[in-house]
């Protein structure tokens, strides 16, 4: 097969234990230590502690908290049968955070071709942010 063959054959399937496995162990969420606590199609929940990851003012970073949604939207969007990668998404910050956050990402409508999901981020019971997001299906 030529170069170009081989890059638009369609990958083998991917067990939900392989693709948690391949989002646990990226190296952007290793870096953040992020940690994955619950995964399947249109649904995450990931941790992540603030420590190391503050600003100025002793809070977490905004941007640490959207790496912290978005990865979990990630997850929640490819944990199932196709592969989706993000079109749009929106951050709203309610409240700063000083511990361990929680994000949970939940699908709230899917047309088949693209899936909006909302991912909260909690420190405790608190809500810290709101996430939105919709992600495209670039393959069966």
């Amino acid at each position: 097969m030529t170069g170009l063959q081989d890059r638009t054959k369609e990958p083998a399937p991917v067990s939900v234990e392989e693709r948690i496995s391949e989002f646990e162990e990226s190296g952007f969420g290793r870096l953040l230590g992020m940690h994955i606590t619950d995964a399947r199609d249109g649904y995450a929940r990931v941790e992540m502690d603030c420590d190391g990851k503050c600003n100025p003012h002793g809070v977490a970073h905004g941007g640490a908290i959207f790496a912290l949604a978005d990865h979990a939207f990630g997850i929640a969007s490819n944990c199932g049968t196709s592969h989706h990668t993000a079109v749009s998404v929106h951050i709203q910050y309610l409240a700063p955070a000083r511990g361990r956050l929680v994000a949970v990402a939940e699908r709230v409508a899917s047309n088949g071709t693209c899936g909006t999901y909302r991912v909260t981020v909690y420190e405790g019971a608190r809500t810290v942010a709101v996430f939105d997001g919709v992600a495209f299906r670039v393959s069966p």
